[in-house]
C-alpha cells in the first residue's frame, strides 16, 4: 500500500539518493534539468524542517518526493499569473525514483498537491517544468495547466523553465 505523508529528518539521505538517481537518469535522456548543484541536500533539509516536503512509500522505500510550499519565490515574480498572487500553492521538486517511472506515481503525488490546495483553501496550483522535458510538459497540460512564460535558474541550466498555472 502507498502512503504519502511528510518527510522526516531520517529520510533526508534516501531523499537526497532518490534525486540524485533522478538527475543520472534524465540526463542519460538529455535532460539536463538537475545536477550537482540542485537539489541540494541544505535544500531538502529545509524543506524537511519547513515541513513541506511529503513523500510517496511503499511499505518503507521512498518512491516519490513532492514539495509544497504557499511561499512565491522571486524568480516568479515577471510571470502574469491567471490568478492574484498570496493564496497560491507551489509545487517543487515533484521525483519519482526512476526504477518506478512509468507507473503512475507521479500523477499519484500530483493528485495529492491539487487535493491539499483545494483542502487548504488555495485558488490555485503554480509551478515550472525545464523546457527541454517534453514529458513533463504534456504530462501537466494534459492535467489542465495553462502555460505563462519563462523563468531561469542558471545554476541549473542555461535553458529556460516554463511556469504553468492551475486554477482550482
Amino acid at each position: 500500500m502507498n502512503k504519502i505523508s511528510l518527510a522526516e529528518a531520517k529520510d533526508l539521505q534516501e531523499i537526497k539518493s532518490l534525486t540524485e538517481a533522478c538527475a543520472v537518469a534524465m540526463q542519460e535522456k538529455g535532460i539536463f534539468q538537475w545536477n550537482e548543484h540542485y537539489p541540494s541536500l541544505e535544500k531538502l533539509q529545509a524543506d524537511i524542517e519547513k515541513r513541506e516536503l511529503f513523500v510517496l512509500k511503499d511499505e518503507e522505500k521512498i518512491l516519490g518526493i513532492i514539495v509544497l510550499t504557499g511561499f512565491m519565490d522571486k524568480e516568479y515574480f515577471p510571470i502574469h499569473w491567471l490568478t492574484k498572487n498570496g493564496n497560491n500553492l507551489y509545487v517543487h521538486r515533484l521525483a519519482v525514483h526512476p526504477s518506478v517511472w512509468g507507473k503512475g506515481y507521479g500523477k499519484k503525488l500530483m493528485d495529492f498537491a491539487e487535493d491539499y490546495a483545494r483542502l487548504n483553501d488555495f485558488v490555485s496550483v503554480r509551478l515550472d517544468t525545464f523546457s527541454k522535458n517534453i514529458r513533463n510538459q504534456r504530462f501537466y497540460e494534459i492535467r489542465g495547466y495553462q502555460k505563462l512564460g519563462d523563468i531561469y535558474f542558471p545554476k541549473q541550466s542555461e535553458n529556460p523553465f516554463h511556469c504553468y498555472e492551475l486554477i482550482l
